[in-house]
């Protein structure tokens, strides 16, 4: 999850180092379901084992875990997710195919480490496993090739699960999101670009997507912990109502348009929400900064003497200080400049308030 205490830290030029990519959880169960279908039909792992992927790559990975019994062929993949900082990377990820009954097709099943739908809003039903629609196409499709060449017909069942994936679970958005007892098995690619911007706007969709479900009327997108927090002991909300947003304003905001709620709370630390009230839609410090002249104007229509000292200052936590200290409601002001700012982009369907949140986690500015 994103962090509030970071965002006033220096900027730095990023790496010149190619990012390495990796493999979705859904590319791995689809090619340890390959190998363990392959071993079920013809007695034999494809090892390393090659999948088709949706955009026509075409990846081969290496089998961790093979295991063949009465009426069923296992496989497992380690999970490689490249560079990007991914809570399932080095996870197992195993696969157990088996025999259907004639005329089902490929049925689905939830094995220890993946997770259960149990609320509305998700791609898939609730009581569904949390394998998602773009793997299970994924998975059909190798049962198809690979039954149609045997000359069977492709009726199988078919259990993924993660090694450890209900505690690595605990480390996602499934517990809020109402996905019980692991992992979801993800990927629309099959590929995790590092540091991409669109799983965690997946999350945020999705997000939004249960609270409607549920007849919320109310959301609140948080840039990390300490402001959630912040939020939750103000607003009372029920668990799901509360968005890790973290840097994406512009994935939560933009979305909202079309799929409104009738109030939205947006919650984050200064620096961050004077990047909102500035226009900025992305927070993250690589990606946008604090003009401090931006500050000092607001500081001098506000009526503070000696506001030229924002211009200079480090950190826009500093001109915050400074602020209070000439007690210049500078919180108030930003957070009602932030508010204009969002609401321009949800339009009028949806109501923006805003909080702003200190270190300690006190609410320091608010739009009213």
């Amino acid at each position: 999850m994103s962090q509030d205490n970071g965002e006033d830290a220096p900027e730095h030029a990023p790496d010149a180092r190619p990012l390495r990519r990796g493999w979705t959880t859904g590319a791995c169960a689809t090619a340890a379901t390959k190998s363990a279908l392959g071993a079920l039909l013809d007695g034999a792992f494809d090892d390393p084992v090659t999948i088709t992927l949706p955009g026509g790559q075409t990846p081969a990975f290496a089998l961790a875990h093979e295991a063949r019994g009465d009426g069923y062929a296992e496989a497992g993949i380690v999970k490689d997710a490249g560079d990007d900082p991914d809570v399932t990377h080095g996870a197992l990820v195993m696969a157990r195919v088996e025999h259907g009954r004639v005329g089902e097709g490929v049925c689905f099943h939830a094995g220890p480490g993946v997770g259960t739908v149990t609320k509305p809003g998700l791609p898939l039903p609730v009581g569904e496993p949390a394998i998602n629609p773009v793997p299970r196409r994924m998975m059909s499709g190798v049962v198809e090739e690979l039954a149609k060449a045997s000359g069977v017909a492709p009726d199988f069942s078919i259990t993924i699960s993660v090694r450890d994936g209900a505690k690595l679970a605990e480390k996602t958005w499934n517990p809020r999101l109402g996905i019980v007892g692991g992992l979801s098995i993800l990927g629309t690619t099959g590929i995790v670009i590092p540091y991409s911007c669109a799983a965690w706007i997946h999350s945020i969709h999705r997000g939004i997507d249960v609270a409607r479900a549920m007849g919320l009327t109310h959301v609140v997108g948080s840039t990390g912990d300490a402001s959630e927090k912040a939020a939750m002991a103000r607003l009372g909300l029920p668990l799901e109502a509360y968005l890790d947003m973290g840097d994406f304003a512009g994935g939560l905001l933009k979305y909202l348009k079309v799929h409104p709620v009738r109030r939205v709370t947006i919650a984050g630390g200064f620096a961050k929400m004077t990047k909102l009230a500035q226009g900025a839609l992305d927070l993250h410090s690589g990606r946008s900064t604090v003009d401090l002249f931006f500050l000092a104007e607001i500081l001098q229509d506000l009526g503070l003497s000696g506001y030229d000292r924002a211009r200079t200052a480090n950190t826009a936590n500093e001109v915050l200080a400074f602020a209070r200290e000439a007690g210049i409601a500078l919180g108030d002001a930003i957070a009602q400049r932030a508010r204009a700012a969002a609401q321009r982009i949800v339009g009028q369907a949806s109501r923006v308030d805003v909080l702003i949140i200190d270190r300690a986690g006190s609410i320091v500015g608010e739009s009213g």
